[in-house]
């Protein structure tokens, strides 16, 4: 017994002393997140030997931001390596088809607006500068003799040369008065009013830099709705193809739809390949040229939500229509498209995956992902089954690898010395029966949680609403920031979420509030009981954007919470329908316009509760807001002091929708966490 005893004790010893050695990790704080670089999508050579990509640092001080492009083997033997330094960012970087150069845009020293630059990696050196295109280069795409880059840039109206756009420009800035002048709808977007200028497709010719408007002859910039969407180089390189819509005009009732269409190189009319009711996203082909690949949905003007789903043609007669992956009803991030097959991202329930189609009879199979992060960004190389992608997961920020048959290489690696530092958990899944429906939520343990101990509950709603919460990192609502070492964070993927199939997320319509924060009090409760850590006695909810809306509902429909946050949340439904940049859409919500009585209008707008507000409430709003303009707030704002319910109001005057400038966002999250600290002792 003794010689037991005498074991148990040095094994406990031994475990103590074992303790007593493993590193303490970390918590991770809002320094610790803007700390970490942001590694932009890859971009693998044709042959499959070398990835490019955009690394960023920022920093509190803007003088210690900075952006440059990397290069890496594709094998990962060696380390990656930066191939510029200048103090402007590089984007839309891609490769020559057949040379070992790589082209981006930037705006650097002397240029008025972004133009082309071309780097030679056999000969190493400096970028050279490919246009002095005083409109800038936006979108470019290389034809696949290398020979000639097709671009967009805005120009104005019936003027279609760069000379006559900067006589046009220098003109404007003489005029004496400065008024905006509108005769249709929209007049302003996110967080910018909108001119008269409209986005043209050009062609630049790498031989002699001359540059050609492809729409000078075009019809449809006629229309006072006209508006450019996708375009592509057609197989034959003589024609672009490209989606566009002319009912931009008529946004405020009813949908716009775009529809495709092809111009030669030689410039000329504009020919229209498919005459249906169908909207057109997206345009590409095949690489043996025998496909047009297509995304698209047919509209109906009834609904609040539509999957783009995925279309092939045959290639020039557009005969033969099918929709590839019919059965599969998730929706497509991004996509690359080889000669016999497509890999796609694919967002499903919370995951990104990717997944490969067949061409041919449109049917699938996974290739990545499902089961926890997300896999995204694929870039083909032309070897079978080398291509490179983004993996992330909301404990990892977005890096860079690359699929080598079976092997998955690790490429950018540019975040693992730090953040095997903090203590960053992986959610964990449950889902909850809300309405008859499966509800699916993720689960965030705070650092050095302990299982012995309770916690306090922050629901955090998700925007859109026809977006979801992923197993992705996040800047602007960080679940670990937020969690600290204080907080359980639950994350519910309400009804009107999307990758749960079409109808889920138009299930939303005429009810935009009431059945989304019944799913979300559903799965808080289900949370309790399934773990015993959460203390049922203190929880906050909060969001913003659409989550906002929530907030700003609870606050109008239940007293559950201690307190709530609403970042860009509207108030009240009619203003915002009235002062938003986009309002056709919350009338299909609501089932008619505002001054139609109908029963969402008239049940579940948060305003008409207003003599029930109690719940302690932190709003937060951008100054230059479009989307859900500051006038909500304020409007809750003068409720909130006048029912004399506890509150606090911070406008950001520098940001729109989001609060993107560090310092900014450094003290949002401080705020939110003080606000929680208050209320959740």
């Amino acid at each position: 017994m003794n010689k037991l005893l005498s074991c148990i004790l040095l094994l406990l010893l031994a475990l103590g002393n074992l303790s007593a050695q493993l590193p303490v990790l970390k918590t991770f704080n809002h320094e610790a997140m803007m700390s970490t670089k942001r590694v932009a999508p890859p971009k693998i050579s044709p042959d499959g030997m070398w990835v490019i990509y955009s690394q960023q640092i920022v920093s509190y001080d803007a003088d210690g931001n900075s952006s440059d492009l990397w290069l890496a083997a594709t094998d990962g033997s060696t380390a990656p390596r930066k191939i510029t330094h200048s103090k402007s960012s590089e984007d839309n970087y891609f490769w020559h088809p057949t040379e070992n150069r790589i082209f981006f845009t930037a705006k650097r020293e002397g240029d008025e607006a972004s133009q082309l630059y071309s780097l030679d990696l056999s000969l190493g050196g400096e970028a050279q500068r490919i246009s002095q295109f005083s409109l800038g280069i936006s979108s470019p795409m290389i034809s696949r003799d290398g020979s000639k880059i097709l671009f967009s840039a805005k120009v104005f109206p019936g003027v279609f040369t760069d000379s006559l756009n900067k006589k046009k420009a220098e003109e404007k800035k003489k005029l004496k008065y400065n008024a905006r002048v509108y005769n249709s709808f929209p007049i302003r977007l996110w967080d910018s009013w909108l001119d008269e200028k409209q986005s043209h497709v050009f062609v630049l010719d790498l031989s002699n830099k001359q540059v050609k408007n492809l729409f000078a002859e075009i019809s449809l910039i006629q229309s006072p709705g006209f508006q450019l969407g996708s375009f592509n180089w057609a197989p034959d390189q003589q024609s672009v193809v490209f989606t566009a819509t002319t009912e931009l005009n008529t946004t405020a009732y009813q949908n716009a739809i775009s529809k495709l269409y092809q111009v030669s190189l030689e410039g000329g009319k504009e020919k229209l390949l498919v005459d249906d009711s169908w909207d057109y996203a997206s345009v590409d082909f095949s690489q043996d040229g025998k496909y047009l690949i297509a995304t698209g949905a047919a509209l109906d003007q009834t609904k609040i939500y539509h999957l783009n789903r995925l279309y092939r043609f045959n290639w020039p007669d557009m005969s033969g229509k099918m929709e590839l992956i019919k059965t599969l009803d998730r929706p497509i991030n991004h996509m690359e498209i080889g000669q016999k097959e497509i890999l796609a991202s694919v967002e499903d329930q919370g995951f990104d995956r990717i997944i490969k189609i067949s061409i041919q009879d449109g049917t699938f199979q996974n290739v990545l992902g499902g089961k926890q992060g997300s896999y995204t960004q694929v870039s083909m190389s032309q070897k079978e089954n080398i291509f490179a992608y983004q993996y992330q997961s909301m404990a990892l920020p977005a890096e860079n690898f690359v699929s080598f048959a079976t092997k998955e290489i690790a490429i950018s690696k540019a975040n693992d010395a730090k953040l095997k530092d903090y203590d960053l958990k992986d959610p964990e899944v449950f889902w909850t029966v809300s309405r008859g429906r499966k509800i699916r939520s993720f689960l965030l343990k705070p650092a050095s949680f302990d299982p012995q101990k309770k916690y306090p509950l922050f629901v955090l709603m998700h925007g859109g609403p026809a977006i979801s919460i992923k197993d992705a990192y996040g800047y602007r609502w960080n679940p670990h920031v937020l969690a600290g070492t204080e907080y359980v964070i639950v994350m519910t993927d309400y009804t009107g979420s999307t990758g749960y199939g079409e109808k889920f997320a138009q299930d939303i319509q005429l009810d935009p509030f009431r059945g989304p924060g019944q799913d979300i009090l559903e799965a808080a409760k289900d949370a309790m009981k399934r773990y015993s850590f959460i203390d049922g006695n203190r929880q906050a909810a909060g969001g913003a954007s659409y989550g906002g809306h929530l907030a700003n509902w609870m606050q109008a429909s239940t007293s559950h919470f201690k307190c709530l946050i609403s970042h860009a949340g509207l108030v009240n439904s009619e203003s915002q329908w009235g002062t938003s940049d986009y309002i056709w859409g919350r009338e299909l919500m609501n089932g008619g316009a505002p001054w139609v009585p109908t029963k969402t209008w008239k049940e579940q707008n948060p305003m008409r509760y207003a003599a029930q507000f109690k719940t302690p409430i932190l709003l937060t709003v951008g100054e230059k807001d479009f989307r859900v303009p500051l006038n909500n707030t304020i409007e809750n704002w003068s409720i909130l002091q006048r029912q004399k319910v506890p509150s606090k109001l911070i406008v950001f005057p520098e940001e729109n929708h989001w609060i993107l400038k560090p310092e900014n966002s450094r003290f949002h999250y401080q705020e939110i966490r003080n606000w929680l600290a208050t209320y959740l002792k």
